[in-house]
């Protein structure tokens, strides 16, 4: 006879829970589809269904608030322009701008300097005995990528990069330590953002590129109030905030996860390896199985029914949307990692109005790091006596992730 289960718990800030949050999220699937917790008092829908249904109703699940708990629990005022945390109409006008100047075919130039970015890492740990995926690679070449990207001279990019992580870590209590810090001084007024990239700002103004920050100084549109307008100051900053932070963050812990998880499955990385027509579908698995971004916040803006249950008006939402990428009903055999997988959607990148923008660029740098990578070393095993989690409530990934290759 099995033991009886422990009682249902989840809580995001309980790092025992979230090194291995897939037991408890299936639990949550099964037994609880909306589920609350009452400490930190919020409710959590985990099912594919509910989840994608959700992240489509933007006026229901607002994000204007924020999209972490955090952020909405202290009733956060973004700056403007960090359209992740608008809703429309600010937020469509800001994304289609965004649009404008990250399209398809900006992304696909780019691809020469993310491999030559990831060859100048990569080259001179051949012959090392192994490197780590996180400290050697996952922080450097994405922080080269989107400094280039933004116009960010390779002097500053560091500071840039660190800057966009600040208040992502937790404290031993479950907490952010730099929340404040990140976001705001006591004033309302932007942490450090003048100081960071308002001169090269100024700079740039005077000294116009082929760059994103050029762009965004110099791209005319229509406001909500029918003005034809530039953007403000404060809205550059914000787009140059956001992009800092989904260009650093998040592909640092995709390519951070490829290291873990091909590592896991020795077969498979030995056939990627051999077959490297399978590294594109590899990635997208990747994605799928172990989402960088597996939790989304969401302000709820009025009384909302779920599984008979009604949630409040002004309730906390968390939508789960990595618990949702293994959902059985959506999924078949969904705990098993497959390279060979025909994946036709996932929820890694969100879905309706705040699907990510940058979903195609940190794709190609997955594929491109991991094609990089294998033409030096075909095989490796990872530091267990090394490697550390990081403690976020908001991003899963690694903080370090040594691997011997001999």
């Amino acid at each position: 006879m099995n033991a009886q289960l422990e009682p249902l718990y989840y809580d995001p800030y309980d790092m025992e829970i979230d090194a291995n949050p897939y037991p408890v999220w299936k639990r949550m699937r099964d037994e609880a589809p909306l589920y609350y917790n009452e400490e930190h008092d919020f409710y959590a829908l985990s099912r594919y269904e509910d989840v994608a249904k959700c992240l489509r109703d933007h006026e229901t699940y607002s994000s204007a608030k924020g999209t972490i708990m955090e952020l909405i629990k202290a009733d956060f005022e973004a700056p403007p322009g960090m359209l992740i945390f608008e809703d429309p109409p600010m937020h469509d006008i800001h994304r289609d701008l965004l649009r404008k100047v990250f399209t398809p075919r900006a992304i696909a130039e780019v691809e020469p300097k993310v491999r030559e970015f990831t060859t100048q890492v990569l080259d001179p740990l051949v012959g090392t005995g192994g490197f780590d995926f996180i400290k050697d690679l996952g922080q450097e070449m994405p922080m080269r990528t989107i400094g280039m990207l933004l116009g960010i001279p390779e002097a500053d990019q560091t500071k840039f990069r660190d800057y966009s992580l600040e208040g992502l870590d937790l404290d031993e209590g479950g907490l952010a330590r730099n929340l404040q810090f990140r976001f705001n001084n006591q004033d309302g007024s932007p942490v450090e953002v003048n100081e960071l990239f308002g001169q090269y700002l100024d700079w740039r103004e005077q000294n116009p590129s082929d760059d994103l920050m050029t762009k965004l100084l110099t791209i005319e549109f229509e406001d909500e109030q029918g003005e034809n307008r530039r953007l403000s100051r404060e809205e550059i900053l914000g787009y140059v905030r956001l992009l800092a932070g989904a260009g650093n963050e998040t592909t640092t812990r995709l390519i951070g996860w490829t290291g873990k998880v091909l590592a896991d499955h020795p077969e498979q990385l030995a056939e990627l390896a051999k077959d490297p027509s399978l590294i594109n579908n590899a990635i997208d698995e990747i994605l799928r199985f172990e989402p960088p971004s597996p939790v989304q916040a969401r302000y709820v803006t009025r009384d909302v029914e779920h599984y008979g249950q009604v949630v409040p008006k002004g309730s906390v939402m968390l939508l789960l949307n990595a618990s949702a990428n293994r959902d059985e009903r959506k999924y078949d055999d969904p705990d098993k990692f497959d390279i060979r997988r025909k994946i036709d959607q996932t929820l890694t990148f969100g879905h309706g109005i705040h699907f990510c923008l940058g979903s195609h660029l940190a794709k190609l740098e997955g594929r491109v790091a991991l094609q990089e990578v294998l033409k030096r070393f075909p095989r490796w095993r990872v530091d267990w006596d090394r490697a550390k989690q990081a403690r976020t409530s908001t991003v899963r990934g690694w903080d370090t992730l040594p691997v011997l290759t001999d």
